[in-house]
């Protein structure tokens, strides 16, 4: 609020919102930003929010400016989400905007991992075609063939582990590849099973998804109960000579269990997104494995939608405190009709609703609406008024004891 010398009117000053951008996010999402009246900066400690793909935000120092940061994509691990919860700094990611890229990079590797024809193709290289006509060379390919028998994926089962956006559309579309589809998710909603072909096999435990799969494609987010999941015992399970294709997270399998199946031949071949050290020294001497430089989202449209989508959420949460599709904080939606709009970060915990209410009321704030949303430790409040409000009532909502953070939205 600013007063002006010799003029009895008052005004608001409203500054632009600054917004962090890390590494290359599409055009259009940041365009999305600039119309909306952001301003991009490079300076950490002047955003509001962050918008990024896959850059390591494990260790940033938070500044009190922070309150969104929106990952591009559907993984968090490369960023700190408890820390963030605990400073009222809400995490977004884009669920199903990189899944038909995804999708597309799982049915091709169902057919490459038993059809070897990116090895075919490189052998061409060796033929020497000098002083050789064309029914020479016909010959000599011809010869290559006998290397070359493949597999294929018809009549086939495929074992699918989680299905979330990509994972149902893997299902969907390997069924009308003519494979047999088997799938376990215990998270698994009702509207995605509603949704899901009646012909898809439902599975109770892990195990039995991975039992006489002849292709088994993990489709999970890591965290620590994901973590190693795919152990020896795991892998063991599966179906000898069997092809696992890994497209979530690296960490998902216990690398030095997958390297002694490996060896002991009983898994066919890993195909992954995600090199390492191991497994590339692996790839120049064996055949088991198929690796991508993480290749899975690297569509135009993929990238596209992932930005738009995140640049999206951001906007909404900044402007007017909307919530969806965040890893850390529940939704929270409703419409904004009286002039001004507070947003409330806090920990879960009883009477903080009260005091915050309390706190209003000394203020001489009557509140037209107030929304508040729970997520295991942590919630958050839209209070809507019409009455004026200023930072130094702000001010007192964050310093009520488990407040996290609180803001006027504009």
């Amino acid at each position: 609020m600013r007063f002006i010398k010799g003029c009895k009117c008052v005004f608001f000053y409203i500054p632009k919102m600054k917004i962090l951008v890390l590494n290359n996010i599409a055009k259009t999402g940041l365009d999305l930003l600039i119309k909306e009246n952001f301003e991009l900066t490079d300076e950490k400690n002047d955003a509001a929010g962050i918008v990024l793909r896959s850059y390591d935000l494990t260790d940033l120092n938070y500044s009190k400016q922070l309150k969104a940061i929106a990952r591009a994509g559907a993984g968090t691990n490369n960023i700190d989400v408890n820390t963030c919860s605990e400073k009222g700094v809400v995490v977004f990611n884009t669920p199903g905007a990189n899944a038909n890229a995804v999708k597309e990079m799982v049915i091709c590797s169902l057919i490459l991992s038993k059809r070897d024809l990116v090895s075919g193709n490189k052998n061409l290289d060796s033929i020497n075609v000098e002083n050789k006509n064309d029914s020479e060379l016909s010959s000599e390919i011809e010869s290559l063939k006998k290397q070359y028998v493949g597999e294929e994926i018809n009549g086939k089962m495929l074992g699918i582990v989680g299905l979330g956006a990509i994972g149902s559309m893997v299902a969907e579309q390997a069924m009308s590849l003519g494979m047999r589809v088997k799938a376990f998710d215990p998270g698994l909603t009702v509207d995605t099973a509603l949704r899901l072909p009646s012909s898809l096999q439902r599975c109770n435990t892990l195990e039995e998804a991975l039992q006489d799969a002849d292709y088994v494609s993990l489709h999970l987010p890591l965290n620590e109960n994901t973590k190693g999941l795919m152990n020896t015992g795991k892998l063991k399970a599966m179906k000898n000579n069997s092809v696992l294709i890994n497209f979530s997270r690296g960490g998902i399998v216990k690398e030095e269990d997958l390297i002694n199946v490996l060896d002991e031949g009983s898994l066919h071949k890993y195909v992954t997104d995600f090199p390492t050290k191991n497994l590339l020294k692996r790839l120049t001497l064996k055949k088991d494995v198929m690796i991508f430089p993480h290749l899975g989202a690297s569509t135009k449209e993929s990238e596209i939608n992932c930005a738009e989508m995140a640049c999206n959420q951001l906007s909404d949460f900044l402007k007017l405190g909307k919530i969806v599709n965040s890893v850390n904080y529940p939704n929270i939606l409703s419409e904004k009709f009286s002039k001004h709009r507070i947003f409330i970060t806090n920990k879960n915990e009883p009477g903080i609703i009260s005091k915050i209410a309390e706190s209003l009321a000394k203020n001489k704030i009557n509140i037209s609406e107030f929304v508040n949303k729970s997520r295991g430790t942590i919630a958050c409040n839209i209070v809507d008024t019409d009455d004026e409000v200023d930072e130094l009532i702000v001010s007192e909502l964050e310093k009520i004891r488990g407040v996290t953070n609180a803001r006027l939205c504009y």
